[in-house]
């Protein structure tokens, strides 16, 4: 085994000291598997990100929550704010459950023209449009108990007033019909509502967010249809002075790799109907821990995606105690062409740099057979960045292990030209039979050398290949932390460019 002695052993040294030399009072107080830099309930269950909405200089970040229980149940939407995407401070529940039911995903707007006649005295309304889930008739078989409501808030999301006109749209009929994602389209000057209707999109036009109109109906020949899609997104992007709408649709079951996964199509939108350029199918994350995916309003030509970083499989049975789930760090989406194909790629949002602390750069470091990143540290409990440009696209493993045996193998197989993680013996496993295995993914790119980066965070790795193309999100639960990290290539690459970087910043 050959071993670089770059220095990293100081630097990784620094990054996770404070798992294991804090003193026994301290180690106590830590919550085991709770992320530093990704979101976490303070106690309860969380799933999908809802309303989210950027407004004098605050991302806001709804979502579903249960605060009495680690498992699914009756539906909130939580609340917690950021001014940087990293560092969330927890609020209060904005909506509670009513007589008209649950409140299920959605999203919110800033009501700039006060279009729905809330605003007062100059002071522009945010709106939440949401599902009301009626539980006692979904019960009794009917086929209405899913309905859009909206609220809105004139102290920046702090509290909210629901509608007295409630429900604003009615369901058809349809027995899921659910999780609108509305925006402002400014061409036809009105308000845009794409709504997950069984395994197809409906599209609707409001011109007051109350009273809506149905325009079309997306997806019977598109794309994946293993199960229910749900939490919907459409909006533009540009790609070489042209515009393209992207349509995110999330998919539960009949992900790539099993359970819950988000899909999405690229096309033209004409305020109506979306006409896509491919009804192929195309995972906007191929790992088993990304769901519900959906941007953030109000933030310009800039696009901005968080999902909830869990899979319905098992999502119930993760073994956190007081708190259940994490959303994924947040995700600058751009398109990326390859040949003649554009694909929507997601990378890290670029505000994790200023979390970066101490650096190690390495150039031109040979890989024949296995190499030693790090001679020994102490466990991966502080969060950190990893990035790589390698030489030519060939076979490689990069493998977190500790001494109790736990693995989590991340690699590139060539002759399937796939990317794989590799979770089987990651750690507490036990818990359900489809939470491990081996994940793949295809390898989109046509370049010979290989670039990814990598952020790492107690429980969660989350993979950026070739600028984003192909991305794997999974989690892991390990009691004592990763203390080695090796790369092994039986045909040989070399790291052409490669560094480790710490992530500051508080805990979570």
């Amino acid at each position: 085994m050959q071993k670089i002695s770059f220095s990293l052993l100081a630097m990784v040294a620094m990054l996770f000291f404070a798992c294991k030399t804090a003193p026994e009072t301290e180690k106590s107080s830590i919550e085991l598997y709770r992320p530093k830099i990704h979101f976490t309930p303070d106690t309860g269950w969380m799933n999908d990100p809802n309303g989210m909405v950027y407004h004098k200089g605050v991302y806001h970040l709804f979502y579903q929550h249960n605060p009495d229980s680690t498992v699914w149940g009756p539906m909130h939407w939580g609340h917690t704010t950021s001014k940087d995407l990293i560092n969330w401070e927890r609020q209060p529940i904005a909506l509670y459950p009513d007589s008209l039911g649950m409140i299920f995903s959605g999203s919110a707007v800033v009501d700039e023209k006060n279009t729905s006649g809330f605003g007062q005295d100059g002071n522009i309304p945010l709106v939440a449009i949401f599902t009301y889930h009626h539980s006692e008739k979904e019960k009794l078989g009917k086929n209405d108990h899913q309905n859009q409501g909206i609220a809105y808030s004139f102290d920046n999301g702090k509290t909210w007033t629901k509608f007295a006109g409630n429900p604003v749209l009615k369901s058809p009929g349809i027995r899921d019909f659910r999780d609108p994602k509305v925006f402002w389209h400014d061409e036809s000057s009105k308000w845009v509502m794409a709504l997950a209707a069984g395994d197809r999109i409906m599209f609707y036009s409001s011109p007051d967010l109350k009273t809506w109109k149905n325009e079309s109906t997306f997806g019977e020949k598109a794309g994946a249809h293993g199960g229910v899609w749900e939490c919907p997104d459409l909006f533009p992007l540009m790609y070489e002075g042209k515009t393209v709408w992207v349509l995110i649709v999330n998919l539960n079951p009949g992900g790539p790799n099993g359970g819950s996964a988000t899909q999405y199509f690229l096309g033209d939108f004409d305020g109506k109907t979306f006409s896509p350029y491919s009804i192929a199918i195309k995972w906007l994350d191929y790992g088993p821990d990304n769901y519900a995916g959906i941007t953030w309003s109000n933030t310009g030509d800039r696009k901005i995606l968080i999902g909830w970083m869990s899979n319905w499989l098992y999502a119930n049975q993760v073994p956190t105690q007081k708190w259940r789930s994490a959303m994924t760090i947040a995700r600058d989406l751009r398109l990326k062409k390859v040949n003649d194909e554009i694909y929507l790629a997601c990378t890290p949002v670029s505000e994790i740099d200023k979390m970066i602390g101490k650096r190690n750069l390495v150039e031109n470091v040979k890989v024949q057979g296995t190499v030693d990143l790090t001679e020994d540290f102490d466990g991966i409990k502080a969060p950190f960045l990893l990035e790589m440009e390698l030489d030519t696209a060939n076979d490689f493993q990069l493998i977190f292990s500790n001494s109790a045996g736990e693995k989590m193998i991340l690699g590139y197989e060539k002759s399937s030209n796939q990317y794989f993680i590799d979770s089987s013996t990651s750690g507490e496993i036990g818990f359900h039979e489809a939470f491990t295995g081996k994940h793949t993914a295809p390898r989109i790119s046509k370049s010979g050398a290989i670039k990814f980066s990598l952020v790492a965070d107690v429980s969660s790795l989350e993979w950026f290949a070739d600028d984003g193309i192909t991305a794997m999100t999974s989690i892991f639960f390990n009691k004592i932390g990763f203390n080695k990290i090796e790369i092994q290539s039986v045909a040989g690459i070399t790291i052409k460019k490669g560094g480790l970087f710490s992530l500051g910043g508080p805990s979570l």
